[in-house]
């Protein structure tokens, strides 16, 4: 005969995650961009420079061979807010990837 000890998880012993914390944090949003107009580093960097300004933006890559703008946030990103930036960095936002 054999006990079985029932410790509130759904297995019985307790292996399977009772009693444990668990964390999780906040996945990174990556969006993509196009632009229109980047010509060359210097174009790159106006932008990204005006984009990273944004609240809640961690990264930015701008690549003005494909005009595309790589952009990661902690959340979401208002469009009207990216485009007033990329307007402000002198170039036009063209809209998502």
């Amino acid at each position: 005969m054999t006990t079985e000890t029932n410790s509130g998880s759904c297995c019985g012993t307790g292996s399977c995650g009772s009693n444990d914390t668990i964390t999780v944090q906040d996945a990174d949003v990556t969006t993509v961009y196009k632009v229109s107009g980047m010509t060359c580093g210097h174009c790159e960097g106006a932008v990204s420079k005006e984009i990273s300004a944004l609240e809640g933006v961690t990264a930015v890559q701008a690549v003005a061979k494909t005009g595309e703008v790589t952009v990661t946030s902690t959340a979401p990103l208002d469009q009207g807010a990216v485009r007033a930036a990329v307007d402000e960095a002198g170039y036009e936002l063209v809209g998502r990837v």
